[in-house]
């Protein structure tokens, strides 16, 4: 759906992006992480046809950016972290506006209806956006977005700005988005791209340096894959069913952690996930599993070792490469 070769965008001397490369698969909600100044602004405006790029070609849906911007474009949905907003229209007027602007050809009362329902603005649909809240401005942004159905959206800190609640439901709108559409969410809010996204992309100083999944990411820079889990059961029988739970290869029995709750450490096998499978024995004996959680890396550890690495003076790391 997206493909991106080489891609470079270099301001005289400097570098904004410096030859990255990635797919983006039909479907697939694919987070874009890195710090400020890291570039990934501008590989969301050259995605989307705003910048041009130096060297390198961006296609989507097939068509090259450079030679077919029209139709590139007519496939993408794009919310930038400032959404293109005209503050003295009121929704209606707005959305219609963009109706007209995007070449829209479906029904226009029944589509703007249908979007406005899908990102709950209905109730200010006759209101002037200058008296909305953050909180709905954004909404109108993605509405814009969304008309035309584009098969690709684009989005750019589309929770920024917003209230625990607030980003909690832009979150499951995007969820139940990535459903229909093929999505690339940037977002500075690690534990959202974690929910949200199936891929994540890391860049750093205009470079990519990481593409995998959350998953994988974890496993591959953790030294420590070990799972600590506290079981309300007889320790001698519960550590005999965890030494001989498939895919674990070794079991230990880190004594009493609160009354009658026995804590273990677990090591498994490589790639081997074992959670199911633990739960489903302990419940099957009546062990209640009081307390499971795993001693690899999070996201923020990972995007950290990548990025801080990189930065002048900063240390080397111990851990392995990257893509």
């Amino acid at each position: 759906m997206i493909e991106v070769q080489n891609l470079t965008k270099r301001y005289g001397s400097n570098y904004a992006v410096r030859d990255i490369s990635f797919q983006v698969e039909e479907g697939e909600i694919l987070g874009f992480l890195g710090p400020n100044g890291a570039g990934k602004s501008t590989t969301m405006n050259i995605l989307t046809g705003y910048l041009s790029a130096t060297d390198g070609i961006v296609k989507v849906n097939g068509h090259d950016v450079l030679e077919e911007p029209n139709e590139a474009k007519a496939n993408i949905g794009y919310l930038p972290e400032q959404p293109p907003l005209y503050l003295d229209m009121t929704v209606r007027e707005y959305l219609s506006f963009m109706y007209d602007l995007k070449r829209c050809r479906l029904d226009r009362q029944q589509h703007i209806a249908e979007i406005c329902r899908l990102v709950k603005i209905e109730n200010v649909y006759g209101r002037l956006i200058k008296n909305l809240s953050k909180g709905y401005r954004q909404r109108v942004g993605l509405a814009q977005a969304l008309i035309g159905n584009p098969p690709v959206l684009i989005l750019d800190e589309p929770t920024v700005g917003l209230d625990p609640n607030q980003i909690i439901e832009i979150r499951s709108l995007i969820k139940k988005l990535g459903k229909h559409h093929t999505i690339i969410l940037s977002s500075h809010i690690l534990q959202e791209i974690e929910a949200v996204c199936d891929r994540i992309i890391i860049i750093s100083q205009g470079e990519l340096v990481a593409d995998d999944t959350a998953a994988h990411l974890s496993r591959r820079y953790s030294d420590d894959r070990r799972l600590l889990a506290r079981i309300m059961g007889p320790e001698a029988d519960v550590l005999s069913l965890l030494s001989h739970l498939p895919g674990v290869e070794k079991a230990v029995s880190l004594g009493e952690r609160e009354p009658g709750v026995i804590e273990y450490a677990l090591d498994p096998k490589e790639d081997a996930d074992v959670r199911r499978d633990l739960f489903d024995r302990l419940a099957s004996r009546g062990w209640p599993l009081m307390g499971l959680k795993s001693m690899e890396m999070s996201l923020e550890d990972i995007f950290i070792l990548l990025t801080r690495e990189r930065l002048p003076g900063a240390p080397a790391s111990k851990k392995g490469g990257t893509n």
